[in-house]
């Protein structure tokens, strides 16, 4: 019903830059909450950032001043520009939305997206 897909990932030097991005699509009526999460192996997924729908924004503490969390609500789409990168940054960045639907009702629910891989070299 809805699918997220993430893009944009790819290997960078440290001290690099990388822009994120992920479309929503499908059933949507409007999207609340987009963010987004990255794991690093053996560590638990984290939130990286996140945005609402008015554009109030929420970023880890890690990442804050080097990365801008950004929406496009006509393309249902969030970006993240990743900027001075770190090797710390290495993981796979996951895209969330907390969408609302109508099927004869409305619903709300979150959705994963299959995540993409960012590399970052020392």
């Amino acid at each position: 019903q809805v699918q997220l897909v993430e893009s944009g990932g790819g290997l960078v030097q440290a001290g690099g830059s990388l822009r994120l991005s992920c479309a929503a699509s499908g059933r949507i009526f409007s999207i609340n909450t987009m963010g987004w999460y990255r794991q690093a192996p053996g560590k638990q997924r984290e939130l990286v950032a996140d945005i609402t729908n008015s554009g109030s924004t929420n970023y880890a503490d890690s990442v804050k001043g080097r990365f801008t969390i950004t929406r496009d609500n006509a393309k249902n789409t969030v970006y993240l520009q990743m900027n001075s990168l770190k090797p710390e940054d290495t993981a796979v960045y996951y895209c969330n939305a907390e969408v609302v639907t109508f099927v004869m009702i409305s619903r709300t629910s979150g959705y994963w997206g299959q995540g993409t891989q960012v590399t970052v070299s020392s």
